[in-house]
């Protein structure tokens, strides 16, 4: 019996047209494209936002993605990561808030009675991740918590630290093929249930 499809499986039957497969990877990643995105934007309907833009592109782009440079997990972190800059970039002019919405994002996303196998798979890559991270020199730690919780460009990071644009472009450089080498080693992103 064989197990759950991959997601290069998954890209590949996008690119075919397949819905089901955006379907698949949708269930898979868009919890975590949703947690980064409300983390960075503190507004659920731009968090929303962020994740319908993200799998548009992975719909209308699905060559974007190229798997030799990386797993598909991060991939899509980056995407929503970079469209969530776009709009912090933008102000506050095109945000709305969650009483604007109705029914909070989480409650449509996110089943408020999960399985308890997807509990403990979510659990094990949230400390998986962790592990990662730790593993990063601090100053490596340091510039990919600014990008993706803060959502500082680099220049901004360089601004802030007082260090120069070419040393934070190469610690966030060096710091995203490491943590991505971890990831990889240990398996995050094909551990799906």
């Amino acid at each position: 019996m064989s197990g759950p499809p991959s997601d290069q499986e998954l890209i590949q039957r996008v690119r075919e047209r397949d819905h089901e497969a955006l379907a698949l990877l949708y269930d898979r990643y868009a919890p975590a494209v949703y947690s980064l995105a409300l983390h960075m934007l503190r507004e659920r309907r731009a968090a929303e936002d962020v994740v319908q833009d993200a799998f548009l592109t992975v719909w209308q782009q699905p060559a974007s993605y190229v798997s030799e440079r990386g797993a598909f997990g991060p991939w899509i972190l980056r995407v929503a990561r970079n469209r969530a800059i776009d709009l912090l970039r933008r102000g506050s002019r095109e945000r709305v808030h969650d009483d604007e919405r109705g029914t909070p994002f989480e409650e449509r996303i996110v089943d408020p009675d999960p399985d308890p196998s997807e509990q403990l798979w979510t659990h094990a890559v949230a400390e998986k991740v962790g592990a990662a991270l730790r593993e990063l020199s601090p100053a490596q730690r340091e510039v990919v918590e600014l990008a993706y919780f803060r959502g500082m460009t680099q220049s901004q990071m360089a601004a802030y630290l007082g260090v120069p644009l070419g040393t934070i472009k190469t610690r966030v450089r060096t710091a995203l093929r490491r943590l991505a080498h971890i990831l990889e080693e240990a398996e995050v992103w094909t551990d799906i249930p």
